[in-house]
């Protein structure tokens, strides 16, 4: 999936030791569909190297591409979105951001024959 919009917040980095080691996460708030009268808010995270990869900062415009991934602690269950690539979005004019996602599935074509109303 895919978000265009504007950085409008810019969380500390978290650490921790897992399993595997240390981790390192930083969330991100990002403000898309800007021009709409409910401008919505969507906060994805990065984890590890890729925070001084893309070195995401507020106010920036950017497109994020990334998955939903969801995951269970202590009996609740969370949802994490998880970006994998960021690209800057000069391109695009503040306000034009939009989310993507896969498209819909092709039905066949509907038979005109059938005297159903629906």
């Amino acid at each position: 999936m895919e978000v265009r919009g504007k950085v409008i917040a810019v969380v500390p980095v978290q650490t921790g030791e897992g399993r595997n080691g240390l981790w390192r996460k930083q969330d991100y708030v990002i403000e898309y569909e800007q021009s709409s009268q409910y401008p919505r808010k969507m906060m994805f995270n990065l984890w590890g190297d890729k925070i001084e990869q893309y070195h995401i900062q507020e106010g920036q415009l950017i497109r994020v591409s990334f998955d939903i991934e969801c995951r269970e602690h202590n009996g609740r269950w969370f949802n994490d979105i998880r970006a994998w690539k960021i690209e800057p979005d000069e391109e695009a004019p503040a306000g034009t951001g939009f989310v993507q996602a896969p498209p819909p599935p092709e039905f066949p074509p509907m038979d005109e024959s059938s005297d159903l109303p629906f």
